[in-house]
């Protein structure tokens, strides 16, 4: 057993990184859940409040349904995390109880009404990440082993389920061939993806083998002592940055990254960098405390039957919570990969009239390609859930995304909420008259085509995605109706 003393420094890195990535997520939502879950967003949250029952996604949003309850949630949640980051929360044991229920509370309300926005695995994960937060005490008081335990075992399941998942899934992750096609067709490359894009083939089987080295191997050692634990934690750090400048996949890798500080305690860091840590005075939490992290750990362990059946399964399924709470869940991602890169392209035009001779123009996203001359951008660990839906939107029809016949409507009104998460507005004035919807093939281009044109992608297009509308065409109008997302 590791020295519980040594554990201070654990628990120091692990509230300061939770706190940021939470801060990250409530300002995502503060910037963003009004356009696409408000009153009149995407999705609007009065509408699934009135089809969901509390009990299936329970909510404190199901008794303030209004824009000026989602903004007062995200700016709360900002200054909780802000409270964890500097430290003060920290001083007190029941100070820190407090605070990190209530930033589990909150962020629980906004996924729970969340929708598609919002259900993505990371959502879970930060989820189960705070709750076990709860228990880790206040800075005065001595480290408990329990909730450190209880995050390795979340990095654990969050490792080794996504190594899982692509032996199962994918054959490129058996033959190693994955990464010759992940670098350009995740869902949101950032300006060193190209590169990656583009190295050596020897480099990108190497980078496969270095993935199933570090999910199904090295999990398996965060249980063991010191220094062994110490080492699998640095390998996972490492794997994570490594995914990290080749892509903004969110705050997933930030927050797996931060998880890893779980197998790190004072002594091996202070053996690893030569520095030693002054430990401050600490004394022993109260009983009752201690008794209630005893409790959790019977509790996380009934609740983990069904995660290792699953991870047993030869039918794995990933990114799955198995209640509404967000709790005890299993994860997994990339168990296959997209060989072409579609992209949904949206235009409009001020024509009254559409004709072959219409002159249309493109609307462009934050984050997801569109220009082909615009440098994919940094966005991770904020996460721009829109950009991330049009991937997933781009894959299929619009029919399977309703939200996105919402999406054109918008366009039309002139929304300025939905517009400001888009880069580029080309009708700045007044909205455009009809807007449509086309899909086009995208690749990167070759060093030789990026040396001559500039260009970061090529495309090619491949057929229309959402046909031309006004707010006066009878069928977009009746779909509109029949969602109660027409404005009245």
């Amino acid at each position: 057993m590791d020295d519980l003393r040594g554990y201070w420094v654990t628990r120091l890195l692990l509230e300061r990184g939770i706190g940021v990535i939470c801060l990250t997520a409530f300002l995502v939502a503060l910037n963003q859940f009004r356009p696409l879950l408000g009153e009149h967003g995407l999705l609007p949250v009065p509408l699934f409040v009135k089809q969901v029952p509390f009990r299936a996604s329970p909510s404190l949003f199901y008794l303030f349904p209004n824009n000026a309850a989602f903004t007062a949630g995200a700016w709360i949640g900002i200054l909780l995390s802000c409270l964890v980051i500097s430290g003060v929360s920290a001083r007190f044991t029941w100070l820190s109880v407090g605070v990190w229920l209530a930033i589990y509370l909150l962020y629980l309300s906004f996924v729970n009404v969340g929708q598609t926005f919002y259900a993505f695995g990371w959502e879970s994960i930060l989820l189960e990440t705070c709750f076990f937060a709860i228990f880790l005490g206040g800075s005065k008081s001595m480290p408990q082993e329990i909730p450190i335990w209880l995050f390795r075992w979340l990095l654990f399941r969050i490792m080794f389920g996504a190594g899982l998942i692509k032996l199962r899934g994918d054959p490129c992750w058996r033959d190693l061939t994955c990464l010759n096609y992940y670098y350009e067709t995740q869902p949101m490359p950032n300006p060193l993806s190209w590169y990656f894009h583009w190295a050596p083939h020897w480099m990108n089987k190497g980078g496969v083998l270095f993935n199933h080295f570090s999910e199904l191997i090295v999990p398996f050692f965060y249980f063991l002592p010191q220094p062994i634990a110490g080492i699998a934690g640095l390998i996972t750090i490492v794997f994570q940055l490594s995914i990290i400048v080749s892509g903004n996949l969110s705050w997933l890798n930030w927050l797996t990254l931060v998880l890893a500080f779980s197998t790190l305690d004072g002594k091996f860091l202070s053996s690893v960098f030569h520095f030693s840590f002054r430990m401050p005075a600490m004394h022993t939490p109260p009983p009752a405390f201690q008794w209630i992290n005893y409790g959790l750990a019977a509790i996380v362990a009934a609740m983990s039957v069904p995660v290792v059946i699953n991870m047993l399964s030869a039918r794995q399924v990933m990114n799955t919570s198995f209640n509404s709470l967000h709790l005890v869940g299993t994860y997994g991602a990339f168990g296959s990969i997209t060989r072409p890169r579609y992209e949904v392209i949206v235009e409009g035009t001020d024509d009254a009239v559409v004709t072959p001779a219409t002159e249309w123009r493109e609307y462009q996203f934050k984050g997801k390609p569109g220009d082909v001359n615009y440098r994919p951008p940094q966005i991770a660990p904020y996460h721009l859930r829109l950009d991330w839906l049009m991937w997933f939107a781009a894959m299929s029809t619009y029919e399977d995304y309703p939200w996105f016949v919402n999406f054109e409507a918008k366009l039309l009104e002139g929304d300025r909420d939905v517009l400001s998460l888009l880069r580029k507005n080309p009708f700045p004035d007044r909205p455009p008259r009809y807007v449509r919807a086309l899909r086009y093939e995208y690749h990167f281009t070759t060093p030789e085509e990026r040396k001559r044109t500039g260009a970061w992608w090529t495309r090619s297009p491949t057929g229309p995605y959402f046909p031309a509308v006004s707010l006066e065409t009878p069928g977009f109008r009746q779909a509109l109706k029949s969602q109660g997302w027409l404005e009245r």
